[in-house]
């Protein structure tokens, strides 16, 4: 099963090696990685697929949690996520492909971000899925070359924060209180 995993991280150097080393270690493949900064700067957000039975990955997810620079981790599988991963392909335009690329742009909601003279270059974001279907309608015109993002994700409900990420725990004495 695919597992899309969050891991808020302290913003350092070497901490993304130690990361993917540790899932390599596992024998994981990374099928896809996004790195970026959060709403504080000294945090980033690393968001990672993998493939994995649910028992492994929550043992992967604990793991990743004793790294020192990671604050947490958040496995969104059997939650309502929003996901997108970012494509830029350049395609052909030669023969008077033009208005055919176009119509299709238009109607996966990209944009044309660069035109040559034999090619554009178009920018489309979504779900892999979408990527995936324009990517096919593109082949038979002419991919000259693309290069997508890793899948970012949300969680419609629960939040990872970088406040909720630092909160400590709650105690057995907060639970007796609170009861």
């Amino acid at each position: 099963m695919k597992h899309v995993l969050s891991a808020m991280v302290m913003n350092q150097p070497g901490v993304l090696a130690h990361i993917s080393g540790m899932l390599a270690s596992r024998a994981f493949n990374i099928e896809s990685l996004a790195v970026g900064e959060t709403e504080r700067p000294e945090f980033s957000r690393i968001t990672f697929v993998v493939t994995g039975d649910d028992k492994v990955v929550d043992q992967v997810r604990k793991q990743l949690e004793k790294i020192v620079t990671v604050v947490k981790v958040v496995d969104y599988m059997n939650q309502d996520l929003v996901e997108r991963d970012l494509m830029l392909i350049k395609v052909s335009t030669a023969g008077g492909r033009l208005s055919d690329v176009r119509e299709l742009v238009g109607i996966f909601r990209g944009k044309i971000v660069d035109v040559g003279e034999q090619h554009v270059m178009i920018e489309i974001s979504g779900s892999e899925s979408k990527l995936t279907a324009f990517i096919e309608l593109m082949r038979p015109l002419g991919i000259i070359e693309m290069v997508r993002t890793g899948r970012i994700a949300l969680s419609r409900e629960k939040s990872l924060s970088v406040e909720d990420a630092l909160k400590p725990p709650p105690t057995y004495e907060d639970a007796a209180i609170n009861g």
